[in-house]
């Protein structure tokens, strides 16, 4: 058994011609405000309510920002500046419990690292039980390395080292 999904469900229908029901609602409640105020009104004046209230109606029913129809922005921004906000910040006098670090104890079978990180960082060769001797690269294999520049996708030329894998 098959069942038919709506396609689009975020468009609005077009009740009436290509207009939507809001759409509708927006431009004949204008003009019927506009229609009651002929009666009401001096010419001059009503030309010029007209004009304004049709140039209100017509942003209301047609403009979008971002996707999102006007009074739905104009209904966020009421809402924004009604609601009150009022901050208040309280500073918090607890105290945060002490935490001790465990300190470094030289038991039995564990090196002592007092000096480690100074001899990592200062010494020229490796150090003793911790690293492993490098190999130092004579100048004729340094030569032979190829290199090749390559260009980035933001256009900028750089050089690599060629590896070969064998």
């Amino acid at each position: 058994m098959q069942f038919q999904v709506p396609q689009f469900i975020e468009t609005e229908d077009k009740i009436i011609g290509p207009l939507t029901l809001k759409q509708f609602f927006y431009l004949a409640g204008a003009g019927a405000i506009c229609f009651m105020l002929f009666f009401v009104l001096k010419t001059w004046l009503w030309v010029i309510i007209t004009a304004i209230l049709g140039t209100f109606a017509t942003t209301l029913a047609f403009i979008q920002y971002n996707g999102r129809p006007l009074p739905v922005i104009l209904m966020a921004a009421v809402g924004y500046f009604w609601k009150p906000r009022f901050y208040l910040w309280k500073k918090v006098e607890e105290k945060l419990p002490e935490i001790k670090a465990p300190s470094l104890v030289k038991q039995e079978g564990t090196p002592a690292f007092k000096n480690l990180w100074l001899k990592l960082t200062t010494s020229t060769g490796p150090i003793s039980k911790k690293e492993k001797p490098f190999a130092l690269v004579s100048k004729e294999a340094a030569k032979k390395e190829k290199f090749e520049l390559f260009r980035k996708i933001t256009g900028e030329r750089e050089a690599a080292r060629r590896v070969d894998y064998k």
